[in-house]
């Protein structure tokens, strides 16, 4: 547990993360416009280039994202904060319609949206931009739009913040690390120092990398440069309260706990009262965004009568609140199975724009938190069980249509698992049986409609996910999901539609293959999608592969793992074994997850003495099966090695 506050607790949240890629100790600079404004920012406001571009990265990778705002309204490289203009440009998206506990023995629970902050009312962090503009004599719109007045803005700021601190503007990195810790905007001591123990965590490793707008930038090795955490101790921050916290070293955690309580008639929230993992395992963390402020979200999760899920984290900084015991089952995923088994991760967004772009340092502290999660319950790192919201499958045919997209296609799932240690490699030949989903993330960029307006064309930006056709042609209709369509319409481009979608790290066994374009059994069809070898959207893997036993013309799918009636005792109402539209037909191919005896846990009363966890007889393979994972019964099929 993390007890914030302080130098000497502080020091201890200076470690490394495990893995962030190969670092560029061996180069001394790139040569690009961006490189070079950076140089002359640091020169002009006499701030260490190093220091300069070590924020920077923890930003936003040195990206420009095309002038996008980010999830909490920071633009460009330097992440330069302007919530009251995303505000008033991008609308507020919802993605669904979800009952978030997902369970059928209970009355349907639908979370209020969140609501968007007031404008005039915003923290001082998401409003960086107006004091940068003053600092610099540059403009909100310049600062907003390009890319030289932003990386001035954001070293007007640091060199701000270091004279306030009454320390030098010199030209060691080590003098500035409060400076760091302030340009975070984090409120507490904990979360600035890991901020900035990150950022001198690059500058001392070296970082290189090329950007979104093909600049290629370097962060030259400086082993010498000294994280100086009492530096932090001396901003006038405030200690978060730990608390209850369970969270790793390496991240500021805060206890903001989601209440239990009994109301109404019968009525109880925002979570269940459980044992876990001695009374049922944790098998999955799923990865969500906010669809509201820091602000907003705090207060929906602490009430009552909400919903809940264990941890939120905040974009401009990483900081982590966790308002739910992991032995306890938050009401999250839409899918009671699988709230039963995971942790839910909020990660704030209240623009919710589908092309907004989420920080370094969420990305960062997140893959921190997820990676110890893992190793506390043993959880893979694979998609199968770091599920995204929009990869939850839907429990019912009816629930189906309703069920969330977030993170969405933007969230880029390739960083993130290079972040937690497990990177997406080639397991095998690019002839193999089994492909792994891996675009270039900058690079793909496919036609996305319906982010602000339906049908309007949205912002080009990199993407994880790849279109999937009926026949290996650009211009082939899409395939089709009769869950989404019953009645059997195409797929769309719309960014919340899942239907023809396969993402990052998601694996599915080869149909066939035709010149440059390969298909995948996905949804109980073929799905084509261009895979030129030059430029290839897709690796070889090496993974055993299920399919219907002799036999059988079809078998059908599920969206959640339950019991058969026989297993139930005695009180315990027998929950349906309802399958999917869906069918796996004779011949088909899908990649074999987790074996899995059929599991439910009852939990409808405020008195936990009287809940029960249901284990049957029959098991089943979890597999991705389309966008979403699905369960299929293991006396159903064969399993091929």
């Amino acid at each position: 547990m993390l007890r914030a506050g302080g130098a000497v607790a502080s020091a201890a949240l200076l470690l490394p993360l495990v893995s962030a890629g190969p670092s560029a100790t061996a180069e001394q600079g790139g040569t690009g416009s961006l490189q070079r404004e950076f140089a002359a920012a640091a020169a002009q406001y006499r701030v260490p280039q190093s220091v300069l571009l070590g924020v920077s990265y923890l930003q936003s990778r040195w990206d420009t994202h095309g002038g996008a705002a980010s999830v909490t309204g920071g633009y460009g490289p330097m992440h330069l904060t302007d919530a009251r203009t995303a505000l008033a440009e991008a609308p507020h998206h919802s993605h669904g319609s979800e009952d978030p506990r997902g369970d059928d023995a209970r009355r349907t629970l639908r979370a209020a949206e969140a609501a968007l902050p007031d404008p005039a009312e915003l923290p001082s962090r998401l409003r960086t931009l107006e004091r940068a503009a003053e600092l610099s004599g540059y403009s909100a719109a310049q600062l907003r739009d390009n890319t030289a007045a932003n990386v001035r803005g954001g070293a007007a700021l640091l060199a701000d913040a270091q004279k306030k601190l009454g320390r030098p503007l010199s030209d060691r990195p080590a003098d500035w690390f409060g400076a760091v810790a302030r340009f975070s905007g984090a409120d507490d001591t904990a979360t600035a120092t890991v901020y900035a123990g990150d950022v001198f965590d690059m500058i001392r490793t070296g970082q290189s990398r090329t950007t979104d707008s093909g600049e290629h930038v370097v962060l030259a090795a400086d082993p010498s440069a000294v994280a100086d955490a009492a530096q932090t101790a001396r901003l006038g921050l405030r200690t978060a309260d730990a608390g209850k916290t369970e969270c790793p070293r390496t991240v500021a955690c805060e206890w903001i706990p989601a209440p239990y309580e009994e109301f109404g008639e019968g009525e109880y929230g925002n979570h269940d009262l459980a044992n876990r993992p001695a009374s049922q395992s944790v098998k999955y963390i799923v990865v969500h965004d906010t669809e509201g402020s820091w602000d907003t979200t705090l207060k929906l999760v602490q009430d009552p009568t909400y919903v809940s899920w264990q941890y939120t984290l905040r974009s401009s900084d990483g900081h982590i609140a966790q308002h739910v015991p992991l032995k306890d089952v938050a009401w999250h995923a839409g899918n009671w199975y699988v709230n039963a088994k995971s942790v839910g991760l909020e990660h704030e967004g209240f623009l919710v724009s589908p092309d907004a772009w989420y920080t370094e340092a969420m990305y960062r502290t997140s893959a921190r938190l997820v990676r110890y999660l893992a190793q506390r319950y043993d959880i893979p790192l694979d998609r199968q069980h770091i599920l995204g919201h929009d990869t939850v499958p839907g429990t019912t045919t009816a629930t189906i249509a309703g069920m969330h997209t977030d993170p969405g296609p933007y969230w880029d799932w390739a960083h993130y698992f290079t972040l937690l240690g497990r990177p997406f490699v080639p397991g095998a030949g690019p002839r193999s049986d089994v492909v792994t989903i891996l675009p270039d993330y900058v690079r793909n960029q496919p036609l996305y409609t319906g982010c602000v307006k339906p049908a309007e064309a949205c912002a080009p930006h990199g993407s994880g996910a790849v279109r999937l056709h009926t026949a290996p042609a650009d211009d082939a209709p899409l395939v089709k999901d009769i869950g989404l369509r019953p009645g059997g319409q195409d797929s769309t481009t719309g960014v919340n539609d899942t239907g023809a979608r396969a993402s990052t790290g998601q694996q599915y066994a080869v149909a066939e293959r035709r010149g440059e374009w390969t298909a995948i059994w996905y949804l109980g069809q073929k799905g084509w999608f261009h895979n030129p070898r030059s430029r290839p959207t897709a690796v070889g893997a090496r993974e055993a592969l299920l399919t219907p036993r002799a036999g059988l013309a079809e078998i059908p799918v599920y969206g959640r793992a339950y019991p058969e009636a026989a297993a139930y005792p005695e009180g315990v109402p027998v929950q349906p074994v309802s399958p999917l539209p869906y069918k796996l037909l004779a011949g088909q191919k899908y990649v074999a997850g987790d074996r899995v005896p059929g599991e439910y846990l009852y939990a409808t009363t405020f008195d936990a003495a009287g809940h029960r966890v249901v284990r049957g007889k029959e098991l089943y393979y979890e597999i991705q099966f389309g966008h979403r994972v699905a369960f299929v019964k293991a006396a159903d099929v064969r399993v091929l090695r």
